[in-house]
């Protein structure tokens, strides 16, 4: 989902200051472009600036206080910083004002779940998907929350839907494998398998998997 952490090369890093400090010289001759403020912030956010980004974006919304963007993502730094209250203040404003925006609602499921609120992290989840009902990436999101919570069965139906939306993809496939596995439908998982190998998907991909099977049948 939207909140996964970035690990930046010492490379990136730098490039980054850079780009701040060039933006902090065009602020201090135009104080008031919110576009810099955006950008300014954006750069904070790629620098893991949590409590910075935070900051200016706040300081947006004083000028625009409808500022959606800036809404959305303060709170993505407030879920950074754990600050779950908050973070699902901006996600429901931006909500009221654009109730099928995937994102936030997106970000309010994964609030919820990390604030350990599971009924409304479904919920919310069941909304998504009922708003953008052939968009493989929601039914993801909520297959994904359901193997945390050993609903396998449903989850193991959302990757189905994900892949009938998107067959191509061959990170989904192997995630439902995974879960066949996982929940123990092994004969399953092996047909799987053997049609990804048909279509010659790499075998390195796929041994791992082979080996698990191998394993569970060994037992």
């Amino acid at each position: 989902m939207i909140c996964s952490s970035v690990t930046f090369s010492q490379t990136n890093n730098q490039q980054w200051r850079d780009s701040l400090n060039s933006l902090n010289r065009k602020i201090e001759l135009s104080p008031y472009n919110t576009d810099l403020h955006l950008r300014k912030a954006a750069v904070n956010l790629e620098l893991q600036q949590w409590e910075y980004a935070v900051d200016e974006y706040t300081l947006i919304l004083r000028y625009e206080s409808k500022n959606l963007s800036a809404l959305y993502y303060r709170a993505y730094a407030y879920m950074h910083l754990r600050r779950y209250d908050l973070a699902k203040n901006d996600y429901e404003t931006v909500l009221a004002n654009v109730p099928t925006n995937k994102e936030a609602r997106l970000g309010l499921a994964y609030m919820f779940q990390s604030s350990g609120r599971r009924k409304e992290a479904l919920e919310q989840l069941n909304i998504v998907v009922e708003q953008h009902p052939e968009d493989p990436e929601v039914y993801v999101a909520r297959a994904s929350y359901e193997a945390e919570l050993k609903l396998y069965e449903i989850a193991l139906y959302d990757w189905e839907e994900a892949i009938k939306r998107k067959p191509a993809n061959i990170d989904y496939a192997l995630s439902y494998i995974d879960l066949l596995i996982i929940s123990g439908k092994n004969n399953r998982a092996k047909t799987e398998l053997d049609k990804l190998s048909g279509r010659g998907v790499a075998t390195s991909l796929l041994h791992p998997f082979y080996n698990r099977l191998k394993k569970a049948k060994n037992k």
